[in-house]
């Protein structure tokens, strides 16, 4: 497989603490790849750097085989490359028709001008009912309960049609039938040819989805294999469990 994302020695510092040091992985094309870690190893880190919500101090980025080097949410959308977010981000006075059609990168004032009508609507629709919300097109975001709000941010990411997607911990808060419905939604995007890069505390979740596993410790990869021999690495079981 092709690499997709290569991330090159990305450094940054939050006052004396060095949230990644030096970081370097890659994500193949069509993988479904784990970015894993004790608390404090820099995950949240690397993803925001990554998709331009937080400045390196040092290092590189390619995305699709070209230079990154200003990284920009809304830039990098268009290039084909989005993320969610672990408190999962909707604009809670618009329906959720509305959100996803916002997932096109699309200013705002455009609902106002197209009165969310045409093909954009239609493919809204489309994602609603892939992701058993179109009984809630035209609800209030603010008002479905937190495993529909993570639900609709996926539907909206993928309204861009993106290359690769950024889950920051999908798996979080939800109860066990969420978490096997995202699963399951994860897998049938996989298997339509988009590539994810994800963030997660749940590890049966992540050995039953992910592969590789890239394992981070104090800021930089320490591992990176499949699921089964990266949970027997004693690096990984020393960063998990050693003082």
């Amino acid at each position: 497989m092709s690499v997709l994302l290569a991330v090159q020695g990305l450094t940054k510092s939050f006052g004396g603490v060095r949230a990644l040091d030096g970081c370097s992985f890659e994500v193949a094309e069509g993988s479904v790849t784990a970015l894993i870690g004790p608390n404090g190893s820099g995950k949240t880190t690397a993803f925001n750097v990554i998709t331009g919500y937080q400045p390196a101090d040092a290092g590189s980025l390619a995305f699709r085989g070209r230079p990154v080097r200003r990284p920009d949410p809304c830039r990098l959308q268009r290039l084909g490359l989005s993320r969610t977010f672990q408190q999962a981000r909707v604009f809670p006075g618009l329906t959720a028709a509305e959100n996803v059609i916002l997932g096109r990168n699309e200013p705002w004032h455009a609902l106002l001008r197209r009165r969310v009508a045409g093909p954009d609507r239609r493919r809204a629709e489309a994602l609603l009912g892939e992701f058993g919300l179109a009984a809630h097109a035209d609800t209030a975001a603010g008002r479905l309960s937190y495993g529909q709000r993570k639900l609709l941010e996926l539907a909206s990411v993928l309204m861009a049609e993106p290359a690769l997607v950024l889950l920051d911990e999908p798996a979080a808060g939800i109860n066990p039938v969420m978490v096997k419905t995202i699963e399951d939604h994860i897998r049938r995007m996989h298997a339509r040819g988009v590539t994810f890069l994800v963030v997660e505390h749940e590890m049966k979740f992540v050995m039953r989805l992910c592969d590789p596993v890239i394992v981070l410790d104090r800021g930089r990869p320490i591992a990176c294999d499949a699921p089964r021999k990266v949970q027997n690495d004693p690096r990984v079981l020393d960063a998990y469990l050693g003082d």
